[in-house]
């Protein structure tokens, strides 16, 4: 085990050190060049450098293949294929990637492969954006050469004709390059722009499926970072680096072979230092890697923040708190700062040295190029040449440089991103049963359940209840005694710990996904509405591609008691609501949620407090509509208003997650249980306030509206109108 471990360890330091071992050869061979030896010797240093360089691949082959090799411990009785050794039974798995798994288990390999591999659709456009590159590169090539051609026409052959033939060659040359160029650049860009809308509907299209629970656990800012932030730097360093990649790559081999053809000593002594090159950029680009990590993470706590603030202004102004999340804001700024401050120093220490051993390879060149060419065995033109060519070698070197770490950078980046990507719900959606009716039954079979983010908190214990189809049932009890959990697990948000929840004594999980929610619809205590039209919110989901009957939305909103306030809106049912519906008031957006559920015409309706922010009238004909106007249909209710209740078929208190009594109003009232409690102290505060709207009105507060008045003590008539409220509040 520790053998293994210590072999994948200095895997790369081997590495390095073969490549020194080859590069000490190479060296020592051209060093032989200078000497007088005889054929037999040069035979043998030719063989010393082959051997050297075979030895070293199939060394490091082996080493890797060590590497990949698994060693799992094994019980007893596990014998086949099996070793024994000192630290117990052993089994090799070989050509296994040793990567870390991710949270659910698949093996979350992020590199570099794994993101160019969005790149596989666009395929053709790379193709041509390849040819133009390719036509562009070699272009940019054969500059230098014929820019040696013309020093040599006109400083040693004095020759005119040559000298404008060079000048009309790389002038076509020059012109058929900015072409090409051109067309490379715009269709890398479009490659780039369609890796950004893929790699974001890829993103989007997981979050989207993820469970309930973690959008629990998971704040929206650092969501939305995913989203923007750093899909943005994965898209625009996928973008620049294939382009400057493989630009670089083809004029990296074209300068090299013009390179070998002007000299080959010289490009063997330029060669020798690429190693070098190629181990400043390993370093730094691992640091990168994980410093580009750490930004991406605190730019999304910073996001969190500005998220979180401006979706709630009117609290943070409403306690006078600006300077408080400004304060937070700054730190987080302050952290990333920071960051970026040893992004700098890493990358002024990269630049320092590439530049340093950039002027160290040109030095080395000029004064062996100029040994070569007093010797005679190269022109002053060609070694002019040969330094351009140098110079772009070393630009080209440079960029893969940046190359290399802006990619470690991405890769960083990106890792949140295939996180969330690779992430599988922990509640699948894979239901299949579609019946070709629902009579609207419930049932709650011994249901136990704890929130993923409380796991060891109860919420429901073995709660058991049914509801027979077209059943008006409420819930009722004290806040956090689980009503609204029932609603959840019934719209199938989460699965239960144990026990079943069926609907025409079907599990709920195995319904299809989108039918059970056709059938099943739910209106919350506080109904989000979308920044859209108030019939596209009142539309919502019942497909973007069916023509709706303008019929149907106002019958609902009829239903719903708002179809009076949508017409006195400024464009009827046109009208934007603005985000999350803050153009209207709670009011008027639960009677929106009602229509939204009501068009849908479900057969099971769910209402979680949805009448709690309406007035008497309105909640008056909203309960009209749903004892008159939806018979037939299952109706769900979670309230604390009894008047809400008080009609319901059936009436199931809920305290500290179980069932404490089942009954009709009346039954549970004479018990004198919870529920008769519950509804003494509601009638108590209703005369308390009844009460003291009276006093102030005699005391003499003329600018207490007489109508207002009234109006309160007609919100209360529904429950004095009842002879079992009437009786409590005798007693």
């Amino acid at each position: 085990m520790e053998a293994v471990s210590r072999i994948t360890a200095f895997k790369k330091p081997w590495l390095y050190y073969s490549v020194g071992v080859v590069v000490f050869v190479v060296t020592k061979f051209l060093v032989s060049t200078e000497c007088n030896l005889d054929r037999t010797s040069k035979i043998w240093f030719l063989s010393f450098l082959g051997w050297t360089v075979v030895g070293t691949v199939i060394t490091n082959g082996l080493w890797h293949f060590l590497s990949k090799i698994k060693i799992t411990a094994l019980s007893s009785e596990q014998e086949t294929g099996s070793i024994q050794g000192r630290e117990g039974l052993l089994t090799f798995h070989d050509f296994q990637d040793s990567e870390e798994s991710g949270t659910n288990g698949k093996k979350n390999n992020i590199s570099a492969w794994r993101l160019m591999s969005y790149c596989k659709p666009d395929i053709p456009y790379i193709s041509f954006a390849s040819v133009f590159l390719l036509l562009a590169a070699t272009g940019e090539i054969f500059i230098p050469y014929y820019t040696g051609q013309v020093i040599d026409a006109i400083a040693i052959d004095k020759d005119k004709t040559k000298f404008m033939n060079a000048i009309l060659i790389m002038t076509l040359i020059s012109l058929g390059t900015a072409i090409s160029a051109g067309l490379r650049g715009g269709l890398f860009n479009l490659i780039a722009a369609r890796f950004t809308r893929r790699i974001n509907n890829v993103l989007f299209g997981s979050i989207v499926t993820q469970e309930i629970g973690f959008f629990d656990s998971t704040k929206t800012g650092d969501i939305v970072s995913r989203l923007s932030s750093d899909t943005t730097k994965m898209s625009d360093q996928v973008g620049l680096n294939i382009n400057v990649f493989l630009r670089n790559c083809v004029q990296s081999i074209g300068t090299c072979v013009f390179m070998f053809k002007l000299s080959w000593k010289l490009t063997t002594v330029t060669l020798v230092g690429l190693p070098l090159v190629a181990f400043i950029s390993d370093i730094y680009g691992d640091y990168y890697k994980k410093l580009a990590t750490e930004v991406q993470e605190e730019t999304a706590k910073a996001n969190e923040i500005a998220a979180e603030v401006v979706s709630s202004m009117k609290t943070v102004r409403s306690f006078a708190n600006e300077d408080g999340e400004y304060e937070q804001y700054r730190n987080k700024q302050d952290a990333i700062y920071k960051l970026k401050v040893k992004e700098s120093y890493l990358y002024g220490g990269y630049r320092w040295c590439t530049e340093i051993l950039s002027l160290a390879i040109d030095v080395i060149v000029l004064l062996y190029g100029g040994h070569l060419v007093m010797k005679g065995e190269l022109s002053g033109g060609y070694l002019v040449s040969f330094i351009l060519y140098l110079l772009q070698l070393s630009f080209y070197i440079d960029e893969v440089g940046e190359i290399y770490t802006g990619l470690m950078e991405a890769v960083g980046a990106s890792q949140k991103v295939f996180e969330l990507i690779d992430r599988e719900p922990k509640i699948q959606n894979s239901g299949i049963v579609t019946p070709n009716e629902v009579s609207g039954e419930i049932e709650f079979q011994n249901v136990s359940f704890a929130y993923p983010t409380r796991p060891d908190i109860t919420v429901l214990d073995s709660v058991s209840f049914s509801v027979k189809p077209g059943e008006v049932i409420a819930l009722v009890g004290p806040s956090g005694g689980g009503k609204s959990t029932c609603i959840s697990l019934l719209e199938h948000f989460y699965e239960p710990t144990s026990g079943e929840v069926l609907i025409d004594s079907i599990p709920v999980k195995n319904f299809d996904h989108k039918y059970l929610h056709n059938k099943v619809a739910l209106v919350g205590q506080e109904p989000v509405l979308f920044a859209r039209s108030v019939k596209e919110n009142i539309t919502y989901g019942l497909g973007n591609d069916v023509e709706i009957d303008q019929s149907l939305v106002e019958n609902v909103s009829k239903l719903s008691n708002a179809h009076a306030f949508i017409n006195d809106l400024p464009e009827g049912y046109d009208t934007e609501t603005g985000e999350k519906g803050l153009q209207l008031s709670g009011g008027q957006k639960q009677r929106v949620a009602i229509a939204r559920a009501l068009a849908r015409n479900p057969r099971i309706l769910l209402l979680d407090e949805a009448t709690s922010a309406l007035d008497a009238e309105s909640e008056h004909l909203v309960q009209d509509a749903i004892y008159k106007n939806l018979t037939g249909h299952t109706v769900l209710i979670v309230a604390h208003r009894l008047s809400t209740i008080e009609k319901a078929d059936k009436i199931v208190v809920i305290d500290q997650g179980q069932v404490i009594a089942q009954g009709k109003h009346e039954e549970l009232v004479h018990q004198n249980g919870l529920y008769a409690k519950l509804v003494s102290r509601q009638m108590l505060g209703l005369e308390r306030r009844n009460s003291s709207t009276d006093d102030t009105l005699h005391v003499g507060f003329k600018h207490v509206d007489q109508n207002d008045s009234e109006s309160r003590n007609g919100s209360s008539s529904s429950y004095s109108s009842s002879p079992h409220f009437s009786a409590l509040s005798r007693k």
